[in-house]
Parts: structure tokens; sequence; C-alpha cells
């Protein structure tokens, strides 16, 4: 599919294509903005295309229409989802609110909108500890990533850290192991780390942070070679961006992201398939916590 036939088909559809980072580099070339949770949340709140298509997974398409109940949402695959997002229960989320009176529930955005409307507050793993740091309470119940919150409860020596047992499959998979035989095979090389990953392989590298954050990390410390640990969709802007270094991806795949193909995405510019709905009062509770995100991140 060619970029111009979407870019046609755009216009005549008043329509926007936002991508993250994960999905395929011909999707990511064929979109208006690519970017990370936080990124393309926020600008979600201020688009004026009638039609939004959120290149990603499930959970990303709901938190769009959520922040935009009045336009159309589309998601190009509606089977791409994220493991994670499922990976608690509301009947968990409300055992731990029984069991802790003053429990802050904080909810990564990769989750369901249900569980959304669960929480108090969302993040993402570029603000989760701005988003913690704004709670008063002492008990922090960090959902659906475990891995996320372990990471940074550490900076919040006076908060007890409940962390739920949910993980990426993709990030999980990574040990320090791992880690340490690419460091070996590329000694002169910077490590890059996505925070999903368990807190004993981010003590091997030299940044730890979102996808938004690698991208400007690998231009700050400025190493010809550089190990990225995390999905390798990111390699298409890194490439992009710099194009003199070498960059070296494990493998590490999110299946659901590789699902989304420009092909599908024409299909909906040109039959309107795939459009996304949210119960509107279910919209309005789990849009609580986005905003409170939005509000502390603005």
């Amino acid at each position: 599919m060619e970029i111009n036939t979407i870019e046609r088909l755009k216009k005549e559809k008043n329509a926007v294509i936002l991508a993250h980072y994960y999905v395929d580099g011909d999707v990511q070339a064929a979109a208006d903005v690519v970017g990370d949770s936080f990124t393309l949340a926020k600008l979600a709140t201020n688009l004026d295309a009638e039609h939004i298509i959120m290149a990603g997974v499930e959970f990303m398409g709901e938190t769009v229409k959520i922040l935009n109940p009045d336009k159309h949402v589309y998601l190009p695959d509606l089977d791409a989802d994220c493991p994670m997002a499922h990976m608690v229960q509301v009947e968990k989320i409300e055992e731990m609110r029984k069991q802790y009176p003053d429990l802050a529930v904080v909810c990564y955005v990769n989750s369901t909108a249900d569980i959304k409307a669960h929480s108090d507050y969302c993040c993402t793993s570029s603000n989760a500890a701005k988003i913690v740091s704004a709670i008063d309470s002492d008990t922090i119940f960090f959902i659906p990533d475990g891995n996320l919150g372990r990471n940074i409860q550490g900076q919040f020596p006076d908060k007890t850290f409940i962390n739920n047992d949910g993980c990426c499959p993709v990030h999980d998979q990574m040990t320090p192991e791992k880690i340490v035989n690419l460091k070996n095979a590329y000694p002169d090389a910077a490590v890059f780390a996505h925070p999903e990953c368990k807190p004993e392989v981010l003590e091997h590298v030299d940044y730890k942070g979102s996808t938004k954050g690698i991208l400007k990390a690998v231009g700050d410390l400025d190493r010809d070679v550089n190990i990225i640990i995390t999905e390798q969709g990111l390699l298409y802007e890194l490439e992009k961006n710099y194009p003199n270094k070498k960059f070296i991806f494990p493998d590490m795949i999110c299946e659901g992201m590789k699902k989304v193909t420009n092909e599908k995405i024409a299909a909906i510019l040109e039959k309107g398939i795939n459009e996304i709905h949210v119960d509107p009062a279910l919209a309005e509770r789990a849009k609580l916590p986005l905003d409170r995100m939005l509000a502390i991140c603005n």
C-alpha cells in the first residue's frame, strides 16, 4: 500500500493517523504523529480531525476514544491486543481497597477501560514517578505492570508499594545474562532499556526510560553503537534520527503491534470499518484517572 494513497484518503475523510513506536516502520512512515503512549494520549485531546486512526493495540484505541467521545476512532486490527492490559481484575482492586483504606490505585495506561474506571490515576512509563509524587496516599497499588512499579518504588521510601504480578511478556523475557552477553559482544556500546523490564535487568543498563526517553538519551550519550532493550519497532525512529549510529536489538517483538498494517489502515479510510466504541458511562469513569494524569503532567 503506497503512502500516497493513504495521504489522499486521509484528506478526503478528514482523518489523522496516530502510531506507536512499536508498529512497523512503514506504518510509522504513513502516520501523522508517531509517539509513545503519553505523547499520543495527550495529543488526542487537541485534535481537529473528525476521524482518528490509532495504529496500535486495543487499549490505545480505547484510550483515544475515552478522551475523544465525540470523534470517530478506529483500530486497524480489532484483534491487536496487549496481554498485560488483562493481567489484573476489578475484583482484585476492590479487595485491595477493603484491605488498605488509604489506597491509591495507579493504573498503567496499558490497561482496559474497565480497569481504568476502577483506578484513581493513570500513568505511562514516562510519567509514572511524577504521578506517584503527586499522590498523598501512603499506599500505592500499582497495576497492571509489576515491573514498572518495582522500578520506581525506590524513589518513594515513605510510601508502601503493592505491585501487581502482571508484566509485558516481551520485556519480561529479558534477563541480566542476556544483557551481559550483549555487552560482551559489543563492549563499546551503550545500553538502553524500557522500565517494563525486570529491576535486575535495569541494573546492567546505561539508561532506563520510556521509548521517547530512549530516543533522546541515544543522542545525549552519543555512542556509535547502541544496544536497545525494547520492541524492535523503535528502530525506525532511531535510524531516522541517528542515521550514522548502529543499533543492536535483541529478539523482542510484540505480536499485537505487528498486526497493524497500512493495508488495514487504508481499509478503514475506504470503508469506515473497525470503529472503536466504549460505553459512555464506562468511558466517563475511565476518563477521570486519565484527566488526572494529564493535569499533573500538563
